[in-house]
């Protein structure tokens, strides 16, 4: 019989006022983990609601329900439920009846003995679609740049992975939706592998906590830091770059029109371009030195006697 301390899958759900669909989404995937092979809990981290959500979590039996004072934000929710998470699989989803929860046994299935998998959604549900969606392709294409991996869905709550490895990249976890974009390139940027199964996606169940532009904004701020935090050159080089070009074109125009005298605005230019080089430089030393001594292997790396 499974144990406490070697549960296959933890089910991590933050809550903030989901009373009025909590019961059908924990019913939910109750029936459908106790249909398949895996030991699971399911970790409740009520974030400061108002409602009866924290009575409604508490009359399930395989639900452990961690509740907070006050609203920190979806981010610090995750992080709680998966620090306090026994199983050997973490799965993040939501609980507002948007993603397929009944199929997360599927996903844990797929993922097998792998680092990481996200459903990748293959609809698009919300207001404001003529906004959202461009402005998410575009940060989502700023990710891949900076990651040099392909990357379908950046910011779907729907994903599992070794406990073990998501416990390396929970203090580097924003409050807010960000999160999900965080353990994805956090993941991606240390070497593990990051895989994909498109999944359906369905109108949400009550109101909304997600601001499409304020949260779409953390998103990009989000991918900007991460990949300051860990590879800063890929972004100082390409502004240096086009700052250099700028200043060679200025350059070479002076040096025609002005008898060999370079403008002060140009010197400046060329300044610029020392100074853009010179701290990515010094932030990429930085980024060197602080970065763990070591690391968990990824699962793709095998022994071979």
């Amino acid at each position: 019989m499974p144990t406490e301390a070697n549960l296959d899958v933890s089910i991590v759900l933050p809550v903030y006022n989901e009373a009025g669909h909590l019961a059908r989404e924990l019913e939910r995937i109750t029936d459908s983990m106790e249909r398949s092979p895996y030991s699971w809990e399911i970790v409740v981290v009520n974030d400061g609601s108002t409602d009866e959500s924290t009575a409604i979590a508490r009359s399930f039996a395989k639900v452990r329900l961690l509740t907070t004072s006050r609203n920190r934000g979806a981010g610090t929710a995750r992080r709680i439920g998966t620090e306090a998470a026994r199983g050997r699989i973490v799965v993040w989803s939501d609980a507002d009846m948007t993603y397929p929860n009944d199929k997360i046994s599927e996903l844990v299935t797929e993922l097998g003995d792998g680092d990481h998998i996200v459903g990748a959604r293959t609809t698009e549900q919300g207001r404001l679609k003529a906004l959202r969606i461009p402005a998410k392709w575009a940060i989502r294409r700023l990710a891949c740049y900076l990651t040099r991996t392909k990357i379908p869905d950046l910011n779907s709550g729907f994903r599992a992975f070794r406990r073990d490895l998501g416990l390396q990249f929970t203090p580097e976890l924003p409050s807010g939706f960000s999160c999900v974009t965080t353990i994805t390139m956090a993941f991606l940027m240390n070497g593990y592998e990051v895989r994909y199964v498109p999944i359906g996606y369905s109108a949400r169940a009550g109101h909304s906590k997600f601001h499409w532009f304020r949260d779409t904004s953390r998103y990009g701020l989000q991918v900007i830091h991460m990949m300051l935090s860990y590879d800063p050159l890929r972004v100082a080089v390409p502004f240096a770059s086009a700052l250099g070009a700028v200043f060679v074109a200025k350059l070479g125009y002076d040096l025609v029109d002005k008898d060999l005298r370079p403008a002060a605005n140009t010197l400046l230019l060329g300044f610029a371009v020392l100074q853009v080089i010179t701290v990515g430089l010094l932030a990429d030393l930085v980024v060197r030195l602080n970065r763990p001594k070591s690391l968990l292997r990824p699962s793709d790396v095998k022994e071979v006697a």
